[in-house]
Formats: structure tokens, C-alpha cells, sequence
């Protein structure tokens, strides 16, 4: 590839997709010439630094297409005349088959005006999100006779049905994934046997340099200064913050402490709600979502990092929540739940603790152990941040990831221009 590259994201900036920001910044300096194509515009109200760094043009495609009908009907009148028009729509229409819903009428409408307004010296799409991104970029790519490839995550793998992640494998040209325990899963559903890869996001230690010393560890037996538990994460289901909550209420009277929670979500209000059923309201901060420099000083600020991750009724989880790897990397102790890529990261009792999900007792016997236990949470600290900065390197993980979409080959060709 000597062209540009489209990355096509759900929605951008997002203060919760941090490491795909990091990413496109880190592409950027390594040659790659990229334009954004953003299915959403953004709703959060603050963005992060790295965003401010990111040069690439973003465009924003049609996020509902009665809002602008005109677009999407100039994108159809020209791209109706293409020789793969006729067999992309049939793709469309036996996918929309099998997937009555209006998010597949929508997917196609934007798939419509990504093919007619991209510009001719994009050669390749690279798409973030294995469901409605990657059907964006499928029925475009096929529009347009370009090539294109996916980076799959977390909940987009889970909840897409195995006839789709087939047919989309089939198509692409390859795909990587930030976890074993999701490579193993795709790998399954790939015929061919070479298209999926594991690449790890990795922790950027420029933007998580290591911690000052960390101040006198708290023990919850002053409740002047009392233990200082910290959440980072949407108020989703599979999240388990419910679990955390009850956990919190079980934990021993002598033991006082603060819980910060990060983050937004749909389940703020009902967790709030749950925290006062349990008696426990005043004792929870809820920050929302933060920038990702504020979130980094209350890694350093806490004494404790708790994540009780599940498995939704949806079928949505956590791949490798990189929230762990960033408490990991300021020296804080983590406590998280078993499911899905977890153990990837944290060696149960050597970097970290683990729990079994769904278990409010199990997670309250953990942190009660590790509340009392200030001089085992800096060891287990100590070693987390040794085990994430070797073998979670995000340098390796964006230089991979720039190899395979031709980043050095762009940039040579472009030179030479």
C-alpha cells in the first residue's frame, strides 16, 4: 500500500477509546497517512491529549440518514453505476435477511456515501469494531474494489452472530485482536487459517510513566484517611460494577474506606441507586468520565484498583480491559474478576488478585485481605508494573500493527513522489 488509509471508528473522539486514539497517533509517526471516517459524531464533553495530537482529517458519515437524505441519495445515484453495485447489494440484502433491524438499513446507507466520498488516493480501509464498523467497511471496500482489514476488540466480537464473523473473515484480508482468549475464538471461524493475529494494545509508558514513590500506604483503620478504592469503567452490565457494590457493603465495619468511581453509562443513576439500598451512598464519589491525564493521578492517589468484570446476558465482556494495565503501570494493586483475557494479564496472587465473577463475597474477602495487608498491595503493585511494562509493550503493538498496513512502504512512496 503506497496510498492513504481510511481507519473507520463507531464514533470519535471518545474518552473511552483511549487506545484507539493512541494508536491512529501512534500509526501517524510512523508514517502511515490516515484520514478518520467516524460512523457517530462525539458526545463526550472532554476529549484527551492525545486527540489534540492526532493530525488525520476525520470524517463523519451520515449517523442517521433521514437527517441527510440529499447525501446519501447523491452516494447512492453515483455509486449505483459501479460493476459491484448489483452483488454488494445482494450481500446487503441476504445479511438484512437474517438481521431485520433499521441498524442494517443504516450500515448500508453509510457504506454508500464512505464508497462515493473517498477519495481516490485512499487505497485501503482499516476498520476498529468487527460488528456495524466492519459492515460499513465491508460493503465499501466492495464497492470500491478496495482492500480492507479489522481490528476487533471486546464486545464487537461477542455479540455478532458466528454467520457473520465468518462471512466478514472471508472477505477481509486479515484481522487482529488484543487477546489470546479472542484470537483463539476467531481463529476457530477462519477458514483460510491465517487471517487472525494476536497484537496487544500495550501500554504507552510515555503517557504512563512510572509513578512517583507512592505515599504511606493506607490500612482503613483511620477514618480520617480512609482506604482508597478506585473503578475505572462505563456503568455497563459487563462491568459488574453491581458487584462491586455488594461487595463493598460486605466488607467489615473496622475497615473504612472510599470508593472513586470513573467513568460514564447508562447504569450510573441505578448504581447510585443501589449504593443508597445498601447503605453505603456516602461513601462512593462518582467522577464520570474523566481525561485520561486526570484518570492517571488518581491511579496514583489510590490504594487499591478493583474491576468485577462479567459475561453480560448479551454475550458482551471484557477482552483485556486496559484500565488494569494503566492502574498496573502506576504501582496500584489490582483485584478483578476471572473472565475471558484477565488471566493474560494478572498472574493470580503473584501480579494480582483473582475472583471468580458474580461472587460479591469472594471480591469482598479480597479486598478486606489486601486492606490490612498494606506491605503485600505494594508488592503485588511492584510486580504488576514490572510484568506490564515487559510484556505489554505498546511500541511493539502499534510497530506490528504499522508493518501490516504498509506504514514504511506509504511513506517510501510518498518520498519518492
Amino acid at each position: 500500500m503506497t496510498g492513504r488509509t481510511a481507519i473507520v471508528v463507531k464514533g470519535y473522539p471518545r474518552l473511552s477509546e483511549t487506545f484507539i486514539a493512541q494508536e491512529i497517533r501512534g500509526l501517524e509517526e510512523r508514517g502511515l497517512d490516515i484520514e478518520i471516517v467516524s460512523l457517530r459524531h462525539p458526545t463526550d464533553k472532554h476529549t484527551h491529549p492525545v486527540h489534540a495530537e492526532i493530525t488525520a482529517p476525520v470524517r463523519y458519515m451520515p449517523e442517521y440518514l433521514y437527517r441527510e437524505p440529499w447525501r446519501v441519495w447523491r452516494a447512492w445515484r453515483s455509486v449505483r453505476r459501479q460493476p459491484a453495485y448489483r452483488v454488494v447489494r445482494r450481500t446487503w440484502l441476504r445479511d438484512l435477511f437474517r438481521d431485520w433491524t433499521p441498524n442494517r438499513i443504516r450500515r448500508f446507507g453509510q457504506a454508500l456515501v464512505l464508497a462515493h466520498e473517498l477519495a481516490p488516493d485512499i487505497d485501503h480501509i482499516h476498520v476498529h469494531f468487527l460488528h456495524t464498523p466492519a459492515s460499513v467497511a465491508r460493503y465499501a471496500a466492495a464497492l470500491t474494489g478496495r482492500s480492507w482489514t479489522v481490528s476487533a476488540h471486546a464486545k464487537d466480537i461477542w455479540t455478532t452472530p458466528e454467520w457473520e464473523k465468518r462471512e466478514k473473515l472471508l472477505d477481509a484480508d486479515w484481522l487482529v485482536t488484543c487477546s489470546a482468549y479472542a484470537r483463539d475464538h476467531l481463529a476457530a471461524l477462519d477458514f483460510s487459517g491465517e487471517k487472525v493475529e494476536l497484537v496487544y494494545h500495550g501500554l504507552d509508558g510515555d503517557r504512563f510513566p512510572a509513578s512517583p514513590d507512592r505515599k504511606p500506604l493506607r490500612d482503613g483503620t483511620d477514618s480520617e484517611d480512609p482506604l482508597r478504592i478506585l473503578c475505572v469503567g462505563r456503568a455497563v452490565e459487563k462491568k459488574g460494577h453491581d458487584i462491586l457494590l455488594d461487595a463493598l457493603a460486605r466488607l467489615p465495619s473496622a475497615i473504612n474506606w472510599r470508593l472513586w468511581h470513573i467513568g460514564g453509562g447508562e447504569l450510573r443513576d441505578k448504581l447510585k441507586k443501589q449504593a443508597q439500598r445498601l447503605g453505603i451512598s456516602d461513601r462512593v464519589v462518582w467522577f464520570g468520565a474523566l481525561p485520561q491525564d486526570e484518570v492517571r493521578d488518581q491511579y496514583r492517589e489510590a490504594d487499591l484498583f478493583v474491576l468485577a468484570s462479567r459475561i453480560s446476558k448479551d454475550g458482551d465482556r471484557d477482552g483485556l480491559p486496559n484500565v488494569l494495565m494503566e492502574a498496573q503501570s502506576q504501582g496500584l494493586a489490582c483485584v478483578a474478576t476471572n473472565v475471558s483475557a484477565i488471566h493474560e494479564l494478572i498472574i493470580d496472587g503473584e501480579t494480582g488478585v483473582l475472583v471468580p465473577p458474580e461472587d460479591p463475597e469472594a471480591m469482598a474477602t479480597a479486598i478486606t485481605e489486601l486492606a490490612a495487608n498494606a506491605e503485600h498491595r505494594l508488592f503485588l503493585g511492584k510486580s504488576g508494573e514490572a510484568r506490564v511494562r515487559s510484556v505489554f509493550s505498546f511500541t511493539a503493538g502499534v510497530d506490528r500493527l504499522a508493518e501490516k498496513l504498509g506504514a514504511a512502504e506509504a511513506a517510501s512512496g510518498r518520498d519518492a513522489a
